[in-house]
């Protein structure tokens, strides 16, 4: 029986970015998804993803306010977060930072960066049992 496949939650608001992101990790991941960050911060208490993937502007909640709540939550504190934005000024991904987030990665997403920092997150987090 082959372990597991770590769980990871994606969380962005545009049906073909949410797509293409999902194309590239599930064949490697168990992966949910969410269309905001409300429901992102619902579904990361549901499934406790080993890692999350939140896009910045959304509608109802935005990814930083999510990140932060996220963070503040002991249930998914540790989560590593990879914040996955169109959003590139230096003023932007300091925000991501501040607000709690592990990693940033700007759209358009290259897949090998994608899952090396993926693979590397959720390494640290896991043990390289996951990788």
């Amino acid at each position: 029986m082959s372990p597991a496949k770590p769980r990871l939650l994606l969380v962005d608001d545009a049906v073909t970015s949410r797509l293409a992101l999902y194309g590239m990790l599930v064949g490697r991941f168990d992966v949910h998804t969410a269309t905001d960050g409300a429901s992102g911060i619902a579904k990361a208490r549901e499934v406790q993803p080993h890692i999350i993937l939140l896009d910045v502007v959304m509608p109802v909640m935005g990814g930083l306010e999510a990140c932060r709540i996220l963070r503040d939550d002991p249930a998914t504190a540790a989560c590593p977060i990879i914040l996955v934005t169109s959003l590139n000024d230096e003023w932007d991904i300091e925000a991501g930072y501040v607000n709690g987030c592990t990693d940033y990665i700007i759209k358009p997403v290259d897949r090998e960066e994608l899952l090396a920092k993926v693979d590397s997150w959720l390494a640290a987090a896991l043990g390289d049992a996951a990788s």
